[in-house]
């Protein structure tokens, strides 16, 4: 048995317990995302990109409810997934393809009952931005998918040897320069400040928000450092043999990792010990472990 399907069947096996959390998270955030929709993106003409940002091109112009457009525009691609993708990634796609125009439908009969009055657009976006977010981070770390243009991406990705990243930016690109050509391009911007927002929320979700930093210290004054660390900040350190990889010199690398709030002291009172002292810091976002 060979270490990727090990891997693989690990995985399977962690989704496989979680999954009515997993179903239960996805379901919310693919409500949120709809309801945000509703009431911050549909009525202000925001073109935010993939089916969903077409939906609103296509109402403006030929008058087409976006629950249905998105209803008619997944299950199309949905049999594209089917065919050119398989089984296995489609059965992930049925419950978002599903629910988002239905979900989409409800909130839109919901949103005229809520008072939201405010007459700025960019509060509008930067509140609908976080709510957006929120919801498709939840979706992202379930391993489900909503469908719509991420199908296209796959299948790019798949057959033309295209990054689902770069495919996403293509599609995206077109969606939001007609946005432009219909909606003006202040409507666009306001777009791109959105899109903004929501990939950024969008990473605190999956990933969390870093509450610590580790550094990677190689010093001449090891002991020192290592004294200021253990002693007088309280935490451990790991002392890591390495060898620089142009001066062939071998060092010790300190490797510590602290509560994100004395980054800036460590830092500082390393330089002050050492002032040539070289160090990586990186946020950390998980620690388990350790003795």
């Amino acid at each position: 048995m060979n270490n990727k399907f090990d891997v693989l069947t690990i995985w399977k096996e962690i989704i496989e317990k979680n999954k009515i959390k997993n179903y239960i998270s996805f379901i919310v955030g693919l409500f949120l995302t709809a309801f945000t929709f509703s009431l911050f993106y549909h009525p202000n003409n925001i073109v935010c990109g993939g089916t969903t940002g077409l939906s609103v091109i296509v109402d403006e112009i030929f008058g087409v409810n976006p629950s249905l457009f998105i209803a008619i525009a997944s299950l199309i691609l949905l049999i594209f997934c089917l065919i050119f993708l398989g089984w296995e990634i489609t059965i992930k796609t049925v419950v978002g393809t599903l629910l988002y125009p239905l979900f989409i439908a409800i909130t839109d009969f919901i949103v005229p009952y809520i008072n939201f009055s405010s007459n700025s657009l960019f509060l509008s976006m930067f509140i609908g931005g976080i709510t957006y977010g929120v919801g498709t981070g939840l979706m992202l770390r379930t391993g489900f998918s909503s469908g719509g243009s991420t199908i296209i991406c796959l299948i790019l990705n798949k057959y033309a040897k295209v990054s689902i990243g770069s495919a996403n930016i293509i599609i995206n690109f077109f969606i939001l320069l007609f946005g432009a050509i219909v909606f003006g391009i202040d409507k666009t911007i306001y777009a791109l400040i959105t899109i903004f927002i929501c990939s950024y929320i969008t990473d605190r979700v999956v990933i969390g928000v870093s509450k610590s930093k580790t550094f990677h210290i190689v010093t001449s004054k090891e002991e020192e450092v290592k004294d200021l660390i253990i002693n007088k900040l309280g935490h451990t350190a790991t002392i890591v043999e390495s060898r620089g990889g142009y001066s062939n010199k071998k060092n010790k690398l300190i490797l510590a990792t602290i509560p994100t709030k004395e980054y800036f002291l460590l830092k500082e009172v390393v330089l002050e010990i050492d002032k040539n002292a070289f160090f990586l810091i990186t946020d950390t976002y998980e620690v388990k472990g350790g003795v």
